[in-house]
């Protein structure tokens, strides 16, 4: 009589472990799901990162920007050691340092940019510093 007892308590008890069982087997599928989707799109950003910076150099090739600008950045260097044109270039940066701070830095993120550097989040940060 206690076996009839038993019996079908054992049944509903064993249930309920498999049902808790397979819950957490599930919960575990549906974790490692997230953690595989996470891991392709940031493996999608990379490699979509790594295929912009390819496609920006094979643009770069025959840019004559680079040179354009390396050219005005150390034309001043050169200036100052030629006789009689140190005043200008003296007065040319004391023009420079007083235009508005956002020109400055639209010129610092020409500048970058025009080099393949990406300075949009910095250049925000610059934006956004002096209020």
């Amino acid at each position: 009589m206690l076996n009839l007892l038993i019996k079908p308590l054992l049944g509903v008890a064993g249930q309920a472990v498999t049902g808790f069982v397979e819950t957490k087997k599930a919960k575990a599928q549906l974790k490692l799901t997230e953690v595989q989707a996470a891991t392709k799109l940031k493996q999608d950003q990379i490699a979509g990162k790594v295929s912009w910076e390819a496609s920006a150099v094979d643009q770069m090739k025959g840019s004559w920007k680079d040179e354009l600008i390396l050219i005005c950045l150390l034309a001043p260097a050169v200036a100052v050691f030629v006789p009689g044109w140190t005043p200008h270039v003296k007065a040319g940066f004391e023009a420079l340092h007083s235009l508005p701070e956002y020109y400055k830095h639209l010129l610092y993120l020409a500048c970058s940019v025009s080099f393949g550097v990406r300075a949009g989040p910095a250049a925000m940060g610059l934006f956004k510093k002096k209020k």
